[in-house]
């Protein structure tokens, strides 16, 4: 049966009934992982969400597969080797989902740090890549590589090489790799409490979102990979806490400020690193830095202050493009679950970014940590849950992605490298779709109207939200969230996802207030 909202109501008292070796909760990339690596071990394991699976930082992050260059400065060097080993390794695994991204380091006369300091850190960076992977470009060469960048008192950049991805489908690949092998995930369920025999976790009380039933589950083990909302389940021992610290981005058409690699620069207002980069055919300019102070049950927005920040880091590197408001897509904003360092005053940008587990018998509270490092995070994790679960968690470095099926020959070598990438295993469904309606692209973006309706049909969608924001990243690509092609996306996905007109309608108004608030622009002060 697909993997939709009517398996789900089917599915969801039969799974609450079994007796589980892991619940995972936390529908994010660590999560994921965490169930991916606990199913290709045998375990029965179970994934729940209380939103929407990447609906927190992992649909919301930079999208940078990358080791943390500057992390070295911090002396994080352990960080930065796992995270170039790993990068290295979902480049390979997964190409046309994890991609490889050249970035250019600037270098202006009298700035820190000059060409010498940062190819002394690059050195070191390849070194832990086990490859050279930097080159100086003077400014003559340059202009070639980066048109339109401010030349007053520029010397030259630095280059070098890092990823990036789609966060949100990386999440999904992963999960679909996990339930491939036994695993089961559930989005809209909220984890009300943990449930504790003698002072061990057994088990926990969950509640849909969609109808407000509960549900008792047991389980000999509880991994938790909640990101920001680590703390709201855990027993609090010691002062160790979460500072959710948010990251905002600004999205515009390619064709505003075309870009074909990434820049990294430091801001002028406080010296921070930023990005001006390409993605999903637009550019992207982010991110801010910055404590979270709004509840962390609604959805993160960009504020007014970041908007300004990000435009001024923007006139700052691309002075005659004069970038503004106007040319601003959409927004969107996450918020990193940084473990605090117990200095709250200090600044946020000066937060390590190491990750931490919290164990309390029969529970694993994973804290922090990396997008691109999730595979290690995950073995760790399960290694502390072993004792619990009474098995052994060996690690033979077995790929976390299955090669795809070769199909889909009739399209160019690109699109199916992309596709293949997003879909893995559920290709085959993909180029029937694909048979059926074409490979029409929505609007000007690269999804494909055969993708919309796969994951109509095979990808858990309870909320339009879901297909637009996270399946999909039409509602950030395309204007006013795609506004303009929602009576297309209504005739091909109504009858899919088994709504009525009645419940098209009240999604349909309910996601465009919800795109308006926390991914258009906000107003101005």
């Amino acid at each position: 049966m697909n993997w939709n909202a009517q398996w789900r109501e089917q599915a969801l008292p039969e799974l609450a009934a079994r007796d589980w070796d892991l619940i995972v909760v936390g529908g994010g990339i660590s999560g994921a992982g965490i169930l991916r690596e606990a199913a290709r071990r045998g375990w029965r394991c179970l994934l729940l969400e209380q939103r929407d699976f990447a609906w927190g930082t992992s649909s919301r992050s930079s999208k940078m597969v990358h080791g943390g260059l500057r992390y070295i400065a911090k002396g994080q060097l352990g960080l930065t080797r796992d995270s170039v080993r790993e990068r290295q390794r979902l480049l390979a695994e997964a190409p046309g989902l994890v991609e490889p991204l050249p970035f250019l380091f600037p270098h202006y006369r009298g700035r820190f740090p000059g060409p010498r300091v940062f190819g002394g850190l690059l050195a070191v960076y390849d070194a832990l890549a086990g490859r050279r992977n930097h080159l100086y470009y003077p400014l003559q060469q340059l202009r070639y590589l980066m048109p339109g960048i401010g030349e007053n008192g520029l010397d030259g950049a630095t280059g070098f090489a890092d990823a990036v991805t789609d966060d949100a489908r990386l999440v999904m690949r992963v999960l679909g790799e996990a339930r491939a092998d036994g695993g089961e995930a559930l989005n809209g369920l909220r984890v009300v409490e943990l449930l504790r025999d003698n002072g061990r976790v057994c088990g926990l009380l969950a509640e849909d979102s969609e109808t407000g039933r509960r549900f008792t589950l047991r389980t000999r083990a509880v991994a938790q990979a909640t990101g920001a909302w680590a703390d709201e389940l855990r027993q609090r021992d010691g002062c160790e806490h979460i500072r959710p610290l948010r990251g905002s981005h600004l999205l515009l058409p390619h064709w505003r400020l075309p870009v074909a690699q990434a820049l990294s620069f430091m801001h002028p207002a406080d010296g921070r690193p930023v990005f001006v980069f390409p993605w999903e055919g637009a550019t992207v300019i982010g991110t801010t830095d910055l404590d979270h102070h709004d509840g962390l049950g609604e959805e993160a927005r960009i504020s007014p202050e970041e908007v300004a920040y990000l435009l001024a880091a923007c006139a700052s590197q691309f002075p005659e493009a004069a970038i503004e408001r106007a040319d601003v897509l959409s927004t969107w904003a996450g918020v990193r679950p940084v473990v605090s360092s117990g200095d709250d005053s200090a600044k946020p940008s000066d937060e390590k970014r190491e990750h931490v587990l919290w164990l309390e018998p029969g529970c694993v509270t994973l804290a922090g940590g990396k997008l691109t490092t999730f595979r290690l995070l995950a073995l760790e994790v399960l290694r502390a849950c072993a004792g619990f679960v009474g098995k052994a968690v060996d690690d033979q470095g077995q790929a976390v992605f299955r090669a795809p099926p070769a199909l889909l020959a009739e399209l160019g070598p690109a699109l199916r490298q992309r596709l293949a990438g997003r879909h893995g295993a559920k290709l085959a469904r993909l180029a029937e779709l694909v048979g059926e309606l074409g490979s029409a692209r929505i609007g000007a973006s690269d999804t494909l109207w055969a993708e919309l309706a796969l994951a109509c049909e095979d990808e858990l969608v309870l909320h339009l939200d879901d297909l637009l924001l996270r399946r999909t990243r039409i509602g950030l690509l395309l204007a006013a969230g795609a506004a303009a092609e929602l009576p297309r996306i209504r005739a091909l996905c109504q009858a899919r996802l088994g709504w009525s007109d009645a419940r098209w309608d009240a999604e349909q108004q309910r996601y465009l207030v919800l795109w308006q608030r926390c991914y258009s622009l906000p107003a101005l002060i």
